[in-house]
């Protein structure tokens, strides 16, 4: 990654570092949140198919 430019969000401040933190735990709650349901979602889909065919 390029290194943050000088200034206000030099990544230095603990509140920048904060933001980053809690930015960077949301994106995986987020993620493993929709990976579940898209896995949820094709599980059913696939019971639903496989009902279908018999």
């Amino acid at each position: 990654m390029a290194p943050p430019p000088p200034g206000v969000y030099s990544g230095s401040s603990t509140l920048a570092l904060v933001a980053r933190v809690s930015a960077f735990s949301f994106g995986l709650v987020y993620g493993n949140m929709k990976l579940k349901f898209l896995r949820a979602n094709a599980k059913s889909h696939k019971k639903a198919e496989a009902k279908g065919h018999h």
